[in-house]
């Protein structure tokens, strides 16, 4: 899943530089809180290459789609609980004691899969790396926030979201790094075990939030903390503003009147402005996983070898370029959100998504039509192994063997991969045999003359989706709901975004198995036309709008999202999004 934060501007960034200059202590704390999110970026990534590997080591997964599909989705799973469990035990017992735990069952799950001895044992460990990441994806930006000087607490959350994007490429380069070495995904799944294991060491010799501790009543604890933070001229002003910020919480929590979660619930659907503000918040996030990226970022390797590049490695060194697509979206993002506004960046990259996605199947469509064919004179030197349902009276091609019921594999002419080859029956012998006659050998999907033009186009449709989609969905949840509803709201906003990630994750390798490759990205083109409609029609802008501002525009009688909202008394030069006049 693409991870959210607090968008800062140019001055933000540098008065961060030079704070954290001048107070180290600042820099050791938001480094040692953000490897949560390096893990949780880490994670994303490392699986798609060393799912390549568990699947020539378990023949039993060529073919056995949702079992794969599984051993990627549990991770997601597990975070969707360990996000609830992180939410609980950051109020119960603080920040840092739920970073702890998360680092422990991220360490427990990296040795559980690198020691599997089968997909079981892998799912197992992916459950409890999912359950550390869920709540260190909720902790680690309340933790920097909270530990963060007030002037750059934006610069400083939107690093965590940098390190997710960092954690992400990392993974595709150690995924890239191993492959040579024996146990490939065993040492790409257990090192994540190592940035957990700096983090639990780190976080044991650092304090808790003072923000939880001066709510517990421990003030003296907080002031010490602050003291590290803080000039000393400005420790006593920063304490003052702590108390009057925690008071006036406590005020907005006892206006929603009962303190228990249905009793808010009821309380913000029984609001209009939240009901709105709610269905563009969920809308967004929704939106976000169901245009495909995780399919992207979960299985792009497999999407490479899909696209006709038969090997492991040359698979994962062109998703690298995914990745590093991936990563410099969000810092494009970072510069231009507050610039051309929420609502007009989602569309623009929604459209974007739509046509690149939309060329994606017709690459893929021409690549199936154009297979080279299974040749009877080519399947001389392979007598004994030939797929078991091949019959010579009938015209086959790469993409009729790799459909074959049985697991088949296509091993590619000798010379040029685009003429006649043989259809074998998979195994690792089989796959040796080929690569041993100088052949290359196919079980994903088959040389095509158009690759590249898919490479092309999954680049473009990073480009297009990570400015907008990848990161504004966040910013505008955060921007919204009303203050007192604002934990309630964004709680159900992100479970919607983790369910739609595992309901993503969980089917489209069975979907590329059951309609084909090319008209599983056209599906996925088409629900993402959808979602251009939706969110034009659902999503307001928020840009430069006061939270003040926000409730007015959502509880106006004449709301309607797509026109804009000018409140009572327009800031000078304050422009609101790609909207109707």
């Amino acid at each position: 899943m693409e991870g959210g934060g607090t968008v800062a501007d140019k001055a933000e960034f540098k008065e961060c530089l030079r704070l954290t200059w001048s107070q180290p202590y600042i820099l050791r704390l938001v480094f040692s809180a953000g490897i949560g999110g390096l893990l949780f970026g880490y994670d994303t990534g490392v699986i798609s290459g060393a799912l390549l590997f568990i699947r020539d080591d378990f023949i039993s997964l060529e073919k056995n789609t949702t079992l794969r599909e599984t051993i990627v989705s549990m991770a997601v799973a597990g975070a969707i609980v360990g996000a609830g469990l992180g939410g609980w035990m950051n109020d119960k017992f603080g920040r840092r004691p739920s970073l702890i735990i998360a680092d422990i069952l991220f360490i427990a799950g990296a040795a559980i899969m690198a020691f599997a001895p089968n997909p079981a044992v892998i799912i197992v460990g992916r459950v409890f790396v999912g359950l550390g990441v869920g709540m260190a994806s909720m902790t680690a930006p309340l933790y920097i926030s909270e530990a963060s000087p007030a002037r750059i607490r934006g610069a400083l959350v939107s690093t965590n979201g940098l390190l997710i994007t960092g954690g992400q490429f990392m993974a595709y380069l150690i995924n890239l790094a191993f492959t040579k070495v024996p146990g490939t995904w065993r040492w790409m799944l257990g090192i994540a075990g190592i940035p957990a294991l700096l983090q639990l060491v780190l976080m044991l010799t650092l304090p808790e939030s003072p923000r939880w501790l001066y709510r517990q009543g421990r003030k003296e604890e907080t002031a010490a903390i602050l003291r590290k933070i803080y000039p000393a001229n400005e420790v006593e002003q920063e304490i003052e503003s702590l108390r009057k910020s925690i008071d006036d919480e406590i005020l907005l929590e006892g206006s929603i009147g009962e303190q228990g979660m249905i009793g808010k619930l009821k309380k913000a659907f029984g609001s209009k402005i939240v009901r709105r503000g709610l269905m563009a918040g969920i809308i967004v996030q929704v939106a976000q996983q169901f245009v495909g990226i995780n399919t992207v970022m979960y299985y792009s390797p497999t999407i490479v070898q899909l696209a006709g590049f038969a090997s492991n490695d040359t698979a994962m060194a062109l998703s690298l370029i995914t990745s590093g697509l991936n990563a410099i979206g969000s810092i494009v993002s970072m510069f231009f959100v507050d610039r051309a506004g929420r609502r007009r960046l989602m569309l623009l990259s929604l459209v974007g998504i739509v046509g690149w996605l939309a060329v994606l199947g017709g690459t893929f469509l021409g690549a199936a039509h154009n297979a080279p064919p299974v040749s009877e004179l080519e399947m001389q030197p392979f007598a004994n192994q030939m797929c078991p349902e091949y019959k010579p009276s009938v015209h086959w091609s790469c993409m009729d063997c790799l459909k074959a019921e049985s697991t088949c594999g296509f091993c590619a002419h000798q010379g040029d991969t685009l003429l006649p080859g043989v259809c074998l029956a998979l195994s690792n012998a089989t796959r040796g045999l080929c690569h041993a006659d100088h052949r290359e050998f196919y079980s994903e999907g088959c040389p095509n003359k158009f690759g590249w033009l898919a490479l092309l186009a999954l680049g473009a449709y990073i480009v297009s989706y990570s400015p907008g989609m990848g990161t504004v969905p966040w910013i505008v949840n955060s921007e919204i709901y009303p203050l007192r509803f604002r934990g309630v709201c964004g709680g159900i906003a992100a479970v919607a975004n983790w369910v739609s990630n595992l309901i993503v994750t969980q089917t489209f390798l069975t979907l590329t198995k059951a309609l084909g490759t090319s008209a599983t990205f056209f599906l996925f083109c088409g629900v993402s036309f959808l979602a251009l409609v939706v969110v034009f029609f659902t999503v307001p802008e928020t840009k430069g709008l006061q939270f003040e501002e926000v409730e007015k525009m959502l509880g106006s009688k004449d709301y309607k999202p797509w026109k804009r909202y000018r409140p009572e008394a327009p800031l000078k030069g304050r422009e609101i999004g790609l909207a109707i006049p």
